[in-house]
């Protein structure tokens, strides 16, 4: 069943589904929604029409719903109705933006981070996290529908995510929407750390924001820790915002939030950046003498045969290892913060090139084992 039109009377969206279905759906919360709330959260209800050319003036108050009927309705259809009651969400945030006017806004390229920023920061404040995995996957015009398809379509064929389907895209849309939303007068603090995931995420994030004249601060935990005599004695040196405790995200916030903000110039310099990495096609990327630089996508193909050869020779006979036990054992022993899923996806790689035997489903890291042949 698809979709031939929809109209929108706030708190209600209409869908006429073919031939002559109409689904009304009732916005209950202000909240963005994925695919596998969308069931759940509002309220839906549904009619028959005599005919299609009813829909335009058809008023659902003035019908009885139908009860006892199922409809099978594809992802992708349920996909698209998603898009639709997110974008009326939207207008009527928009609309309601004046209350939320000049409120301190909190972005960061990790959900782990914003959650830890959510609970640690004094209120009134607004988070918003990236669930993006920048580091990984294709960033080619990531602004542009094109390449968010692009982006979606090589994550979901590749790695193995352990996610609804859509869920990715879900999270990703709603933040753009967040963050268009932002008011003009709100002070923003940008959260990053010295890796790949982030220090790509904060590019990207700054030419989101290049229309807006917000005042941005940059918030660099692995620089301010090296800076914090107090905080650099209890931690080691940080490179990722996820291995921030809630109190040491405040404690930073309140000894740097009056610091300068960007510089026009800054923020162009930045946005170049962002620029020239969304014109490459590269799939991996790394932190790299104070840079962002693309690598090839076997960059860790060498790193993934020596660990494992490590670790049969601690075995009294060549055995097969869990794939998620060889993950754990390479990112102990890397500086780069990198994606555990991009690993196990590399291994796959292996096992596909004959270099690695399989032993199990490869549906997850902890689901199979692997070997050198």
């Amino acid at each position: 069943m698809n979709i031939i039109r929809s109209k929108e009377c706030f708190p209600f969206i209409y869908f006429l589904i073919e031939p002559n279905i109409v689904f009304v759906y009732k916005v209950e919360t202000l909240r963005y929604l994925t695919l596998k709330e969308m069931p759940h959260i509002g309220e839906w209800q549904t009619f028959e029409l005599n005919h299609e050319e009813e829909f335009d003036t058809f008023n659902h108050e003035d019908s009885t719903p139908l009860t006892g009927r199922f409809y099978v309705v594809s992802q992708d259809t349920n996909n698209i109705m998603l898009k639709k009651i997110n974008q009326l969400i939207h207008r009527q945030r928009m609309a309601n933006l004046q209350e939320n006017s000049k409120r301190v806004v909190h972005l960061v390229c990790s959900e782990a981070a914003a959650g830890a920023l959510r609970f640690g920061l004094n209120r009134p404040k607004t988070v918003i996290g990236f669930q993006a995995f920048f580091s990984v996957g294709p960033i080619w015009h990531l602004d542009q529908k094109i390449g968010q398809t692009q982006r979606f379509d090589w994550l979901n064929e590749n790695i193995n995510m352990e996610q609804d389907d859509y869920e990715l895209e879900n999270n990703f849309n709603n933040t753009l929407l967040e963050i268009a939303e932002i008011p003009e007068d709100s002070p923003i603090y940008l959260w990053t750390a010295n890796n790949g995931d982030e220090q790509t995420g904060f590019r990207f994030i700054l030419h989101l924001l290049k229309d807006k004249a917000n005042k941005v601060f940059l918030m660099n935990i692995t620089d301010l820790f090296q800076k914090n005599i107090n905080l650099k004695k209890e931690e080691e040196k940080i490179t990722h915002s996820n291995y921030i405790r809630p109190e040491n995200l405040k404690h930073l916030f309140e000894q740097n939030r009056n610091e300068t903000p960007l510089s026009h110039q800054e923020k162009l310099i930045f946005q170049k950046e962002w620029e020239l990495l969304a014109q490459t096609k590269n799939v991996l990327r790394i932190w790299h003498h104070g840079r962002v630089e693309s690598v090839p996508e076997d960059y860790y193909d060498a790193l993934i045969i020596r660990t494992i050869e490590k670790m049969h020779r601690g075995q009294e006979q060549k055995d097969f290892i869990r794939a998620g036990r060889v993950i754990g054992e390479i990112i102990s022993q890397m500086d780069e913060v990198m994606s555990d899923f991009y690993l196990e996806y590399r291994i796959r790689h292996l096992i596909y090139s004959g270099i690695l035997e399989l032993k199990g489903v490869p549906r997850s890291m902890r689901h199979y084992r692997v070997r050198l042949r």
